[in-house]
């Protein structure tokens, strides 16, 4: 018996719209991802690439001061690295931190020490809690910054008298050694201060904001005369930009491991976060009793039906639960015609003889049971002509 297709097989690939509509919702979050990526980068890729920099002309920078400076015969130079700014320390020197922030606390130790018998300047740009104590002792940070921007010397210090208003808020400072000239106050608290040396002509000012160095800023208020007094005081300018790079941030005698990384309180907050996912997923498996079956509210064509029944087949690769359902169903319907119960249409030995006898070219008995019960098809091509075959057998099987 010859059983190949009558029909033309439907090709089980999807088409270029399927393709889009299953795509397009990946597609537009990509989209929106890159957008951000460029914005960000956008962003970040402003003119504070060459912050508190005195060679940068960007407004950020400070090459103004740096100009100005070196027209009055203030040399600059600027370095990188710990040990040229220890070296360069000197009674002829002043010596600008820029982020002291970015020391760590075994470089702001190695510094202090190099600059407190120096009998130079040290100028502080904005140093926070733990830097400021450690670089300039007697001076402690407030937790609160000035909410003004610009405020008045109110002091005695005589650079500040002569550049009146400036630019100086931002962190605020105590000071607990006595002897300190603290001006540009905001709330009662200074954020501006120079503390003299314990011994010799040395002295250490703490800015508590960098405006006053900024290009942009240098023509505003007081601020050029504010900080080429304070910059100006000595010959020599040695501008260090700490550097993450710097060998001398290592410190062997510091090793942690990934533990000792982590913020203090991982702990707690992943608990925290388990328990959380276990009452959601509790929440979320909850059965509030046995399922109760629904009539449909409206009718759904039976080829919608099985079209979803069959993407979902292939989507999940399921070919052999497919041909089951083919076969299945196939015998269900060919044993009645055949003269044989429902009840043993999924017998071998009950429906193939009967389908031999009634078939107009008696076929080859292994042909047909490798067709009603056979294995799984090997792919999506096999399971297509394995239906358009069993189309064609019942075809033939009804036919007068």
């Amino acid at each position: 018996m010859t059983t190949e297709a009558t029909l033309p097989s439907t090709s089980a690939s999807p088409t270029a719209r399927q393709v889009w509509t299953r795509a397009r919702g990946i597609v537009l979050a990509l989209v929106v991802l890159l957008a951000a990526a460029v914005a960000i980068a956008a962003i970040r890729s402003d003119a504070r690439h060459g912050e508190l920099d005195p060679r940068s002309a960007d407004p950020y920078g400070s090459r103004a001061v740096a100009e100005l400076l070196a027209d009055r015969g203030v040399s600059t130079r600027v370095v990188t690295t710990l040990d040229e700014a220890r070296a360069a320390a000197g009674p002829d020197t002043t010596l600008l931190v820029a982020v002291p922030d970015l020391l760590t606390e075994r470089q702001q130790g190695r510094l202090y020490s190099a600059t407190a018998e120096s009998a130079g300047r040290t100028v502080l740009v904005a140093p926070g809690g733990t830097s400021v104590e450690r670089l300039a002792p007697g001076i402690v940070a407030a937790p609160a910054t000035s909410l003004d921007s610009t405020l008045s010397p109110d002091c005695d210090l005589a650079a500040a008298r002569r550049a009146g208003t400036a630019d100086t808020g931002g962190i605020r400072y105590t000071v607990t050694r006595p002897g300190a000239d603290e001006c540009y106050p905001s709330e009662r608290l200074a954020t501006l201060v120079r503390l003299p040396a314990e011994s010799g002509n040395g002295d250490t000012v703490v800015l508590g904001a960098p405006d006053i160095l900024f290009n942009n800023h240098l023509d505003e208020q007081g601020n050029a005369s504010l900080a080429l007094q304070l910059l100006g005081s000595r010959p020599h300018l040695v501008w260090y930009l700490p550097s993450l790079s710097d060998a001398s941030a290592a410190d062997p005698d510091d090793e942690k491991g990934f533990f000792d990384l982590l913020p203090s309180g991982w702990l707690w907050g992943t608990l925290q976060l388990f328990i959380a996912a276990g009452l959601a997923a509790l929440w979320r498996a909850r059965r509030l009793g046995a399922l109760v079956p629904e009539k449909l509210p409206v009718a759904i064509r039976a080829s919608e039906s099985v079209e979803g029944r069959a993407r979902l087949y292939r989507k999940a690769n399921a070919r052999d639960r497919a041909a089951t359902a083919l076969r299945s169903t196939t015998r269900t319907r060919l044993a009645p015609l055949v003269g044989v119960p429902v009840t043993q249409a999924h017998a071998p030995e009950a429906l193939l003889p009967a389908l031999s006898a009634h078939l107009h070219t008696p076929g080859d008995g292994q042909t047909m049971h490798a067709l009603l019960f056979g294995p799984p098809p090997s792919d999506d091509a096999a399971l297509i002509s394995l239906a358009d075959q069993l189309d064609a057998l019942e075809r033939e099987v009804r036919r007068p």
